[in-house]
């Protein structure tokens, strides 16, 4: 049997070299069947043989979890942008980000502020947001996309329905990265990090941002204490958004082969829409709504997540974004 994989897996090394051990041993006792302890050393090799499968399945199921975590890693970004709407748009990306801090709260997940740019009423321009747990990137990966609000903004005073937009992005934060960045193409600026912190936020450049020249893409950390942390943050989340670009571009290539799977993980895909004037949450890729918008804002997420992986993998048609 080749262990090479096994040896070289920090996870299961101890149990390839259990296996080795093994082997050594059911040799040993061969060697002695040769004399008068036949009936006794095939007892032994009968639990040799046993414990050597018992070995292997359990380095099998480490790599088989390994893999999953790969795939449906516990950790992830979550980023939200104001789109079309001004202001309105701004707060809408802020109760989207507080509506998906409340749901982590209540499945037990971690999460942190990474970095927020606020606009003039307070809401975010744009903010990224840690979140780790077990199936946190499992449960929120069809989130990726174009969310819409259509509502009468509490400074309108003709009563008139505004629609505004703001973008979200889920990238998993992977062990193993697919790519690399070469360093020579990545540009760094330093400046204060803003809010609480004591007289050290206002003096120390500790907030980074990391500029991929190749790509245009940024990533900015503010959430550590030190330079050299965020800066490590920063560096994950600006691989996880070049992983997030090339997967975009692979799913476009293949959109044909896509037709009858959930969205494209594209944010620019227009994926649902938030009424309030009727109480009412559809995405438009399964065209199906709930009611209850303020519970949904309040973290209320499950009915869409399980409905979403509900039809993941029956092959139904999922319907294109509508207007709604």
């Amino acid at each position: 049997m080749d262990l090479t994989k096994f040896k070289e897996n920090p996870k299961t090394a101890y149990l390839a070299a259990e296996y080795e051990r093994l082997v050594g041993e059911e040799a040993e006792v061969t060697s002695l069947a040769e004399g008068d302890l036949g009936a006794l050393a095939e007892d032994d090799l009968k639990r040799i043989s046993e414990q050597k499968a018992a070995v292997v399945a359990e380095m099998e199921k480490i790599v088989a979890s390994e893999k999953a975590q790969e795939e449906f890693p516990n950790e992830i970004v979550l980023e939200v942008r104001a789109g079309v709407g001004g202001e309105e748009a701004a707060l809408f990306a802020e109760e989207l980000a507080h509506m998906y801090q409340a749901y982590a709260t209540s499945q037990g997940w971690n999460s942190r502020m990474l970095n927020e740019s606020k606009s003039d009423l307070g809401g975010y321009k744009e903010a990224s947001i840690e979140m780790r747990g077990l199936g946190v990137y499992k449960r929120l990966r069809y989130e990726t996309g174009v969310h819409r609000i259509q509502r009468v903004p509490a400074t309108e005073k003709s009563g008139r329905i505004h629609t505004s937009t703001a973008s979200v992005a889920i990238m998993p934060i992977r062990k193993k990265h697919k790519i690399e960045l070469n360093p020579a193409d990545i540009d760094m600026e330093f400046s204060r990090s803003g809010g609480a912190g004591g007289q050290n936020v206002n003096k120390v450049e500790t907030a980074v941002r990391l500029i991929h020249r190749p790509t245009g893409l940024d990533a900015r950390a503010t959430s550590e204490r030190s330079q050299s942390a965020n800066r490590e943050k920063a560096m994950a989340v600006l691989i996880a958004k070049v992983e997030a670009l090339e997967e975009e571009k692979s799913n476009a290539a293949h959109s044909q082969e896509r037709k009858d799977q959930i969205g494209t993980a594209d944010r620019s895909e227009k994926i649902r829409t938030y009424n309030t004037l009727q109480d009412r949450v559809t995405d438009h890729r399964i065209k199906e709504s709930w009611h209850n918008l303020p519970g949904i804002f309040a973290g209320g997420l499950d009915p869409i997540l399980d409905a979403l992986m509900a039809r993941e993998g029956t092959g139904l048609p999922v319907a294109e974004s509508e207007e709604a």
